[in-house]
């Protein structure tokens, strides 16, 4: 199954942050919207970044309860690894999983269109494999 068609089923939202909002703002919305990630864009709607649990767990490990005054900026990760709409899901699944990272940005002609979580790959690759089942189920029935 490719990334489009990920896409076309769950939709092509995507939750944002600026950097110059508090980590504890990001923290908000993150819990908030029941996400774990989100992609920081500049002011000309450029990808800078992507603010995770995870990154927003290791600043306030490392600067205690001051960190939820610092910039997003200063937590996310700066190094965003992309999917493009054409790849399969178990491309992405090896780089994830090499990467150990959980959110994809997806990008087409250099423009955000969505996002991937290893969420919505395993669930594709669980339908995907139920259906193969299934047939087989039916072609050994017949």
């Amino acid at each position: 199954m490719l990334v489009s068609q990920i896409l076309k089923e769950k939709g092509d939202m995507v939750f944002t942050a600026s950097p110059s909002e508090t980590v504890a703002a990001a923290a908000a919305l993150l819990h908030a919207r029941r996400v774990g990630a989100m992609v920081v864009l500049d002011e000309g709607e450029e990808v800078v970044g992507i603010v995770s649990e995870r990154d927003i767990v290791r600043v306030v490990a490392e600067k205690g309860a001051e960190a939820l005054t610092l910039k997003v900026a200063d937590c996310m990760t700066r190094d965003v690894v992309f999917a493009s709409p054409q790849e399969t899901v178990d491309s992405l699944l090896g780089r994830m999983t090499d990467r150990r990272i959980r959110h994809l940005p997806v990008l087409k002609d250099g423009r955000l269109i969505g996002i991937i979580s290893i969420g919505d790959l395993v669930k594709s690759k669980i339908a995907e494999t139920v259906a193969e089942a299934e047939g087989l189920k039916a072609y050994i029935s017949a």
